[in-house]
């Protein structure tokens, strides 16, 4: 089939590039033209896709990167997989609707289009539709196909992949379910068909949201736990041994990447606005979450303070910029508060990560060092945000006078965990 997916981010390039080694006619489309110039030249800017992978398809001629939108002509069926922020609290969805609008102009009777960005529920049915049947002159579920079918990328996650990771899938009408999971059924080992895109709208809110309070539980319980002299982590892995009834989550310098910081705002937004109540949860959990960066610097103080350092003058060396281990989506990282906290009390903020090549995530006025052994002995405390794999760990026990492990992966006389 002739494929279009409508941006090469995190979730669309993967999804494109699979596509394309299975054998469909895939054209990468995305507005921003230095990704289409970085992919046309076989280079990979996702964790997920490495660029030999790349080079392949573009040398079998299955993937077309484009910023044009006549790329677009001729679709049995497209794929809108593009970023969906908040704009103070309140959901943008203009990334969709200029999607929406360019398929419409090359939308043919018999095509599939699917949603893939998070949202709230009833987008595909409320907005998307209207959207596609106003540019085309078409009907949403009689003359084209229309679903849903939420991303579940886990960027740096080597087991639950694009292709191993069960893939929810929707339609309109059961006609539209039928077109949708034959196109994800090619690309994927595994699907799960739902009765109507708002369940898979909210089924994805679900799942980011159980996280997202799950982590804020934690985190809150870790604070506490310190104060109390409780090493909280011991206390995780003693809940863990219980065979029912608990599922473990861990503590963490705050929340990252697109989905927990962004994607429970939506359905909270959606309540409001639809029954005029709070989802008191998603707001709590928000606040917990949000605020434990603060509560790394206000440790990372209170240490300096009990060395006679201040904070003003002092070298700190943040490891991970990341907002999770082996990945170099920055985005939404706690990196970018704790290091911002620190640069406007006075710190020399340098950060390693080795993940992280582009710095649109990251203040201008942190330093981009290597994690090297002169480095790390430089810096009046080290920092560790996110545990990559290739931080030497051995290394920054050695050579640092004062670690903050956010991650519990570091024992020392020198270190202490959040």
């Amino acid at each position: 089939m002739r494929v279009v997916i409508a941006g090469q981010g995190y979730v669309g390039l993967p999804l494109a590039v699979r596509a394309a080694q299975v054998g469909h006619s895939v054209v990468g489309f995305d507005v921003d033209e230095e990704r289409i110039k970085r992919l046309a030249a076989g280079e990979s800017y996702v964790d997920d896709v490495s660029s030999a992978e790349l080079q392949e398809i573009l040398d079998a001629g299955t993937f077309h990167p484009s910023a044009d939108p006549r790329s677009c002509a001729g679709f049995d069926v497209a794929v809108i997989a593009v970023p969906t922020p908040l704009r103070e609290g309140t959901p943008d969805l203009n990334y969709i609707e200029q999607s929406a609008r360019t398929l419409a102009r090359y939308l043919r009777p018999g095509a599939t289009v699917a949603l893939e960005s998070t949202t709230y529920p009833g987008t595909t049915t409320d907005l998307v539709a209207p959207l596609l049947e106003e540019g085309s002159g078409l009907i949403a579920g009689v003359d084209f196909h229309l679903g849903y079918s939420p991303e579940r990328i886990d960027p740096g996650n080597r087991t639950w992949n694009l292709v191993t990771t069960p893939k929810v899938v929707s339609g309109i009408n059961a006609e539209s379910l039928e077109r949708v999971q034959a196109f994800y059924a090619s690309v994927v080992e595994h699907t799960v068909p739902v009765s109507d895109p708002k369940v898979a709208e909210l089924a994805k809110l679900m799942e980011n949201t159980f996280r997202h309070v799950n982590i804020a539980l934690i985190n809150e319980l870790a604070v506490f736990a310190h104060d109390l002299g409780i090493d909280v982590w011991e206390a995780i892995e003693a809940a863990s041994s219980k065979p029912f009834g608990y599922m473990p989550f861990v503590p963490g310098p705050g929340v990252g990447g697109h989905c927990l910081p962004i994607d429970p705002s939506y359905l909270s937004w959606r309540v409001q606005r639809t029954l005029g109540q709070s989802f008191r949860f998603v707001e709590l959990a928000n606040d917990i979450n949000n605020h434990m960066p603060d509560y790394v610097v206000r440790r990372l103080v209170g240490a300096l303070n009990q060395r006679r350092k201040p904070v003003n003058g002092s070298t700190v060396l943040l490891l991970g910029l990341a907002y999770k281990k082996n990945s170099g989506d920055a985005r939404e990282s706690p990196a970018r508060r704790v290091a911002s906290l620190l640069l406007d009390m006075g710190a020399e903020v340098r950060a390693a990560d080795p993940h992280v090549v582009e710095d649109a995530h990251v203040d201008r006025r942190v330093v981009r060092v290597a994690a090297t052994a002169e480095q790390i002995a430089a810096a009046d405390a080290v920092i560790l945000l996110a545990d990559h794999d290739a931080f030497d760990l051995d290394l920054v026990v050695e050579h640092a006078g004062y670690v903050l492990d956010t991650r519990h992966r570091i024992t020392g006389p020198n270190v202490e965990t959040l």
